[in-house]
């Protein structure tokens, strides 16, 4: 606790004690947030490889963490698991004989998508950092902003109409509106549409129902091979609108074995095979590998 709130009277009501903490870790963020951000989307041009996109989505539990090999030979990771998954990614990342992250992406601020993420950064050589403007209260999110601030990195404030370009391979990020005020942190997840050639991967990280139609409504083309569902493949997602607009072939949930939160719940699951759509999930398959070539994509399951 606070030196300062050392000399609280006991009988000094709780509720203020609890509202100085809050404010003081909302300053902090604060701090950080307007020092690290800065503003503008990437776009970099480099020469073309014509290798394959691989896009591991990892087992980390209950959580998210996807790595994609971009065929140029650079790596984006979207997300990073819990707290206790930090080393699990590093580890896995290094097996693919990756060194360096050109693009990090941190769909929200959320533990289970965030948490590991600092250990990433003390780990590689990072390059450009995207994450939506909205702060946290949680050591978690304040442990990720400080190791970016030891590398003096900035953060790029990711938002819907921005763009990565990379050779033949295009990241546009559908999602969080700019204008977006939510008490619900999964309202702020980045959602990128990846495109390499004829195919599509569709990443909602957690966003929800309010997303879905967010995106449905600007009118943006969302159809997709490969949709990776939001929110771990709960019913606060994937609504049946939205699976029809992206009409993929492929869904994949990223969820913890026997975890207490029911994911996928059986309703998801239901629609994905009313709607013939094959689903991979890593609660059950482990990780889960998708390999294109511009044209076709297969799975490593």
């Amino acid at each position: 606790m606070d030196n300062k709130l050392k000399g609280f009277n006991k009988k000094f009501p709780l509720i203020l004690v609890l509202l100085v903490i809050t404010l003081s870790l909302l300053s902090a963020c604060d701090f950080l947030l307007d020092d690290l951000y800065i503003e503008g989307d990437q776009q970099e041009q480099l020469s073309v490889s014509g290798q394959d996109l691989i896009v591991h989505f990892i087992d980390v539990g209950q959580g998210d963490s996807i790595l994609v090999q971009l065929p140029n030979q650079q790596n984006m990771l979207i997300d990073a698991g819990d707290n206790d998954k930090g080393q699990v990614v590093v580890d896995y990342i290094e097996k693919q004989g990756v060194s360096r992250i050109d693009y990090l992406i941190a769909t929200h601020p959320h533990a289970d998508h965030i948490g590991g993420m600092d250990h990433v950064i003390d780990h590689f050589e990072i390059g450009d950092i995207y994450m939506p403007k909205v702060a946290h209260t949680t050591k978690t999110y304040m442990d990720l902003l400080e190791a970016i601030d030891r590398k003096n990195l900035k953060i790029r404030a990711a938002q819907a109409g921005m763009d990565i370009t990379i050779d033949d391979v295009r990241a546009d990020i559908l999602a969080p509106d700019s204008q977006l005020k939510s008490d619900n942190l999964n309202d702020y997840s980045i959602v990128i549409k990846l495109t390499y050639g004829q195919t599509v991967f569709l990443l909602q990280g957690d966003a929800e129902r309010k997303t879905e139609e967010a995106i449905l409504t600007s009118g943006i083309d969302v159809e997709a091979d490969v949709i990776k569902l939001g929110h771990h493949g709960s019913t606060t997602s994937s609504t049946s609108n939205y699976i029809d607009a992206v009409d993929p072939d492929y869904a994949i949930v990223s969820a913890g074995e026997g975890n207490k939160y029911g994911h996928p719940h059986k309703e998801v699951v239901a629609l994905m095979k009313e709607k013939g759509i094959i689903l991979y999930r890593t609660d059950r398959d482990g990780t889960i590998v998708a390999i294109s070539d511009g044209s076709q994509i297969s799975f490593n399951k």
